[in-house]
């Protein structure tokens, strides 16, 4: 019972130094994304994204990198955008880029699995895109899209969105980056306490014979066959499926698997699956009608299991391919006055700043968001108060036992 309780402190220890490490990250970014979201208006992003051609898939990626990597949110505005006339390919570049190749999700991946990771995600969500772009170009599911088209065209949109660029230096638009900045944390919270929490419960309880297991010959670094890099790749889906907690969230799960020696490719599978899980399938779903909503998921499933391949045959070629399976993410210092510190208390001081503003703003507007199932989020809810208990007791026990 004593080992139980040991380990219970070094878990608990593990997910707030992990969280730590990251915390001045997440400020970062969801500040960047928030002063975007405010001060970039959105008018233009539906008028030039009406064809499927090159340049409307490219305007569709960009409008998509400057919005918020919330899943949910990227769910809603590109039915949204869909839904005013843009086309589908550029709606799919749109949900790809925003949930892919946004900054703040580059900036935790390279403090957990450095900048081959991050150099991974950000080109991955280009050839994400561009896959997409190629398959469904051959398939060309034009009855799906029309039929999805004709579903939503039903609907009343109730999304409200900025049409205007706004003025950097008046105060009443910083209330308003305030605010979405306190809406950006409203959203991820239990997301990002549920992934936090299980990655140090998995980094202590779960014995790398399990992962040894799950993933077939992890640990070989670079000597995988071709058949082992695709089982990999097939089973990174399935390990975001039972763990789903949100893109950034799973960041340090990333990191553990990496570590236990899964590979690139594997890893880089595991990363890219936040829109093949059932609640995304689900509300696509609600959408678009469940024909096309299965459409979606078979898309993008082959979309990243294609990439994740390319990209570690990519990097083996060029020779920057990293060396997982050395436990580097738990040898780490997670408390100590170094630049994770320092970055912390300055990030902290702005996000301060931010909240107070957010108390000045008018709550008029609101960010639209995909439906979510009343049940799961009540669920998430008690899992994430209940993680804080775990945590709380846990370090209680580092104090004492440890």
């Amino acid at each position: 019972m004593d080992g139980f309780f040991q380990k219970w402190a070094e878990a608990a220890y593990t997910s707030v130094g992990f969280f730590w490490m990251a915390l001045w990250a997440f400020i970062l970014g969801y500040a960047i994304s928030s002063m975007i979201q405010v001060f970039v208006g959105r008018q233009q992003m539906k008028q030039a994204m009406g064809k499927d051609d090159l340049k409307s898939v490219g305007l569709g990626a960009f409008f998509g990198f400057i919005s918020s990597s919330c899943s949910f949110s990227a769910l809603a505005t590109t039915k949204s955008l869909f839904q005013k006339g843009a086309g589908f390919i550029s709606s799919m570049a749109f949900l790809l880029a925003s949930t892919n190749l946004v900054i703040e999700l580059g900036i935790v991946i390279s403090i957990f699995l450095g900048w081959q990771f991050v150099a991974g995600e950000y080109l991955g969500g280009v050839l994400l895109i561009l896959i997409s772009y190629v398959v469904i170009r051959l398939v060309k599911p034009k009855r799906l899209i029309q039929a999805a088209r004709d579903r939503l065209n039903t609907e009343s949109d109730s999304g409200h969105h900025e049409d205007e660029m706004k003025d950097f230096l008046k105060l009443e638009n910083w209330n308003k980056v305030g605010r979405k900045y306190q809406m950006e944390w409203k959203m991820v919270w239990k997301d990002v306490t549920l992934g936090f929490t299980v990655a140090g419960i998995v980094a202590v309880f779960v014995p790398d014979a399990f992962f040894e297991s799950l993933f077939i010959n992890s640990g070989k670094q670079a000597d995988y066959s071709f058949f082992e890099l695709l089982q990999h790749t097939l089973v990174g889906p399935v390990a975001a499926f039972l763990t789903f907690i949100g893109s950034m969230g799973n960041i340090p799960l990333a990191a553990l698997l990496f570590d236990k020696g899964v590979s690139f490719a594997g890893v880089m599978a595991f990363i890219f699956s936040d829109l093949v899980v059932f609640p995304v399938l689900r509300i696509n779903a609600r959408y678009y009608g469940w024909k096309m909503s299965c459409f979606i998921l078979l898309l993008l499933f082959v979309s990243l299991i294609v990439t994740s391949l390319f990209l570690h045959y990519g990097f083996d070629l060029l020779a920057v391919l990293p060396d997982g399976g050395h436990s580097q993410i738990m040898e780490r210092e997670f408390f100590q006055l170094d630049y994770s510190f320092y970055l912390n208390m300055l990030f902290l001081s702005i996000s301060g700043i931010l909240v107070y503003l957010a108390s000045r703003a008018k709550h008029h507007h609101h960010h639209e968001m995909a439906p979510k199932s009343e049940v799961m989020e009540k669920t998430l809810k008690v899992l994430a108060i209940a993680s804080y208990g775990w945590l709380v007791i846990g370090l209680g026990l580092w104090y004492f036992i440890l």
